[in-house]
């Protein structure tokens, strides 16, 4: 019976991936990991339109059928079937040969619709372990795919890198254990505006590809072309393609077949070992995945030996996400060097030389030529959801080319995003002066941890107290619909009065739905930090902007680590500006913090009214999320009056905030302490706020 998934995927068929326009980079990293699942997945960075999720999801089309035990929801393999598998012992059973799956991961997908559950009723009352696969499961010898990963939940990250360091997926519920084989290709994409990776997961993903739209006519011409071509007859396009496509998916199939006798010559492996050492990266993962993908990219050029050009290849796509030292440091790779160091160790001549071997025609590699060879059709490959296609050529590294706002396309990494106030020329609307300085920041400082006091309800994170999915059980409650996580001993306790009136006679517990409880975990939530900033004159005339630049760099950084969205609001000549709308990307927050001129007069009372107006839009979008405000002044006003200033930190009252007094000198005027006290908030000295993170590890450590 065909059921309804299976019909729109008929009527709706995918883009096909011979026809993405481009992105050849990001093609070269998804024929990688399909040639070798060894190289460990692929992450996709870019801005938003450029074809991160259409190229994704057309690669399954490409892989291999993958051969299954029959009635396994395991996908156990009949040549070597798991001996643990929860559907086992197979014994001998009959195989059969099913497409390769991509599976989706929602970002707001549940933690057990991410590992699987367990019907803890049937458990109870039956005593049997009747468990539904989840996600894991379904992706054991395919694809996961999260899109947006960059904002997937703390808790399902961590059950991601189990799943990817150990191949096995544990599920415990109540003293119930079940584990499975989960070994599958991690392909997630993401937009850097909206923040960045953990490290952990981050150094999971093989490789990483940057993504960002052609700036060539002609090149965005044909994408529109091709997706108008697309929307207008999805069914007649795939088939115009379906030639390209069958090609490319026989050779991956025959390199797939060749990467198991590939030879990696001591030349090579030293080389491999050179750039790593070179480039500063942490660990070895790095050296293995480098490898991996080198011998990858030989089978996929019909080689039988690594060559330095493997190498290159392979470094260039999995070193750049492992040499970031600081949250706030964009990934890169200097080219020039990399080249420089393969040079120093010279590769040996290939020991069987295969002149006839395919050349993909190009860097990605991803097209395939009308009579099959394996080179780029006419036009290249690609296009976005939107219209908009990746970038034909390679990224360009750090440094290599002018990154101005006339090369910036609209979300790239180089443009100020909209709303997040003046881009042409700030200083001016800003009734900024000719004294206007841009003073560049000190090292980010570490800082105190602010939390906003009271329990929440907001999204998980690791600032302050919440009721959460995961964390310390406090409590039990009746559930609403289904129990999230059961709370064993309140449901054996409601149920024990009633065991004689139901008729028990057996060892067996008779449970009914309403005996049922779940647990109330207490855990931590991320808030949303506003931070404003005084840039007037009164703090640039004393230099102590260094000095301010770092200390919020510091709490950005602790933000970052938190999972807080933050927002950023300076002020200063006759008004404020919102120069970051609250946001999850804290790096967008530091850049901005970085280029922040300062001059002119002090219009505090403009600074909180625009405070106090984020914050009720805020409120509106998501209402869950509780703020904490930072001010960052040294109290003067002198655009406006001190009642204005006091009226409007009244508006911020009944909102946990900080005030960072930056006064100082021998005279002090306490401006900013009276501010503090009309706003209810804390008063920290700029000067003091690094100091206090010592303080606590003292007190962690005495303790």
């Amino acid at each position: 019976m065909t059921t309804s998934k299976e019909i729109s995927k008929v009527r709706d068929p995918r883009y096909p991936f011979t026809a993405i326009v481009g992105s050849e980079d990001l093609k070269l990293a998804l024929i990688l990991n399909a040639v070798s699942p060894r190289v460990g997945g692929v992450l996709v960075r870019g801005e938003k339109g450029t074809a991160k999720s259409t190229i994704v999801r057309a690669l399954a089309a490409l892989l291999p059928a993958v051969e299954v035990v029959d009635g396994c929801r395991f996908s156990c393999d009949p040549a070597a079937p798991d001996p643990e598998c929860p559907d086992g012992p197979h014994g001998v059973r009959t195989g059969a040969a099913r497409p390769a799956r991509l599976v989706e991961l929602p970002v707001g997908a549940s933690e057990d619709r991410l590992a699987g559950s367990l019907d803890i009723e049937r458990a109870l009352t039956e005593g049997v372990k009747a468990f539904e696969p989840g996600l894991l499961a379904a992706a054991h010898r395919g694809v996961l795919y999260v899109d947006e990963v960059n904002l997937l939940h703390d808790h399902l990250v961590d059950l991601l890198l189990d799943a990817a360091a150990l191949g096995t997926c544990y599920v415990e519920r109540e003293g119930v254990s079940v584990r499975h084989a989960a070994r599958f290709l991690l392909v997630g994409t993401m937009n850097p505006e909206e923040g960045e990776l953990r490290p952990q997961l981050l150094d999971r993903f093989g490789l990483t590809v940057e993504v960002r739209a052609s700036r060539e006519p002609s090149q965005r011409a044909e994408v529109v072309r091709r997706r108008l071509a697309f929307d207008a007859e999805p069914a007649g396009f795939a088939t115009r393609w379906s030639e390209r496509e069958r090609a490319l998916a026989a050779r991956i199939a025959e390199a797939r077949a060749r990467v198991a006798n590939v030879v990696l010559p001591d030349s090579a492996l030293r080389q491999i070992a050179t750039v790593c050492a070179a480039f500063e990266v942490d660990g070895l993962r790095a050296d293995l995945v480098t490898a991996n993908a080198a011998i990858a990219h030989a089978a996929w050029r019909g080689r039988t030996a690594v060559t330095a050009d493997d190498v290159r290849e392979a470094a260039r796509l999995a070193l750049p996400h492992r040499r970031r030292r600081d949250p706030f440091d964009a990934p890169g790779l200097d080219e020039s060097k990399l080249e420089d160091l393969l040079s120093r160790v010279p590769d040996e001549p290939d020991d069987d030389p295969d002149p006839d071997a395919p050349d993909p025609g190009g860097p990605g590699g991803g097209g395939c030529a009308e009579d099959g060879s394996g080179g780029e059709a006419p036009g290249g490959d690609g296009a976005a959801e939107d219209g908009s296609g990746g970038e034909g050529t390679r990224p360009t590294p750090p440094g290599a080319a002018d990154t101005g706002p006339a090369h910036a396309g609209p979300g790239s990494a180089g443009a100020p995003s909209p709303g997040a106030g003046p881009a042409a020329d700030p200083a001016r609307e800003a009734g900024a002066t000719r004294r206007d300085q841009a003073f560049d920041a000190d090292p980010a400082r570490p800082a105190r941890l602010f939390t906003v006091p009271g329990i929440g309800a907001g999204a998980p994170g690791r600032r302050s107290r919440a009721r959460t999915p995961l964390g310390r059980t406090t409590g039990a409650r009746t559930p609403e619909g289904r129990p999230a996580s059961l709370h064993l001993k309140a449901t054996v306790g409601a149920a024990a009065p009633y065991q004689l009136g139901r008729g028990r006679s057996g060892p067996g517990l008779l449970l009914r739905r309403e005996d049922l409880r779940e647990a109330v975990r207490e855990g931590r939530e991320g808030n949303l930090v506003l931070f404003v900033v005084d840039a007037s004159g009164s703090m640039a005339a004393r230099q102590r902007m260094r000095a301010v630049k770092a200390a919020v760099l510091g709490l950005l950084l602790d933000a970052y680590q938190r999972r807080d969205k933050v927002g950023l609001v300076t002020f200063r000549g006759t008004r404020a500006d919102l120069v970051l709308p609250p946001t999850s990307s804290v790096e967008a927050g530091a850049a901005r913090l970085r280029d922040l001129p300062t001059g002119g007069r002090t219009p505090l009372a403009a600074g909180l009214l625009r405070a106090a107006e984020v914050l009720r839009v805020e409120r509106l979008r998501d209402p869950a999320r509780r703020p904490l405000v930072v001010l960052v002044t040294d109290g003067r006003a002198t655009s406006g009056t001190v009642e204005e200033s006091h009226r409007a930190a009244g508006l911020l009252a009944g909102v946990t905030g900080v005030v960072v007094d930056c006064e100082n000198g021998h005279v002090r005027l306490g401006l900013a302490r009276s501010l503090a006290e009309r706003m209810g908030a804390e008063t920290v000295r700029l000067d003091d706020l690094a100091d206090l993170a010592g303080m606590i590890r003292e007190r962690r450590a005495a303790a």
